[in-house]
């Protein structure tokens, strides 16, 4: 991840890397970045699996929610799965605002952040996980209190995640994806 702009009175490589280390990073896995630019294959798989276990975690508190107060209001497919992506985004992104925005990030820097940071990763975990939930036979009839319904939810989830870490791992490589909020951590 290019540093440059977060580190503008930073006139050296070296001098680059000493601010760079300064940051506290804790919980992150670095290992394998180049600092300098993230030049292809520069995100370790650490690095990605967290980025999207952090996108998951608001993208699955949403659409669980959206699916639980379409089911129970009788709501159509339709509905329910619109409920429930609006509501995976929403959280998506307000899980990277809140760190940003403690961070000491005003409010529109952060509402731009988390949109450059989980749109392409939210967007991949939803088109999958819906995927999955619509195609699984009974799945979408299914009630909350079926374990069809539980179990094509939360299995769409795990293949959602096993197909975007990929993914974070090459956004995060070239510097986008949630690369651009590790400046805030």
């Amino acid at each position: 991840m290019d540093h440059t702009a977060h580190h503008a009175s930073a006139s050296g490589s070296q001098d680059k890397e000493q601010t760079h280390a300064a940051h506290d990073h804790t919980g992150h896995d670095h290992a394998g970045h180049d600092h300098s630019g993230h030049q292809a294959g520069g995100a370790s798989w650490g690095t990605a699996a967290q980025a999207t276990a952090h996108c998951l975690t608001g993208c699955a508190i949403g659409e669980i929610l959206g699916m639980v107060i379409g089911t129970a209001l009788g709501w159509g497919n339709a509905q329910t799965m619109v409920l429930a992506i609006t509501l995976a985004f929403l959280f998506g992104y307000s899980f990277t605002m809140y760190a940003i925005r403690k961070a000491g990030l005003g409010l529109k820097a952060a509402i731009r952040t988390a949109l450059a940071a989980d749109t392409i990763s939210i967007a991949v975990m939803e088109l999958v996980d819906n995927l999955i939930i619509a195609f699984t036979p009974g799945a979408m009839d299914a009630h909350l209190t079926d374990g069809l319904f539980w179990g094509a939810l939360l299995g769409g989830f795990a293949v959602a995640f096993v197909i975007t870490t990929p993914v974070n791992k090459w956004l995060i490589g070239r510097g986008k994806g949630h690369a651009v909020v590790h400046a805030y951590h």
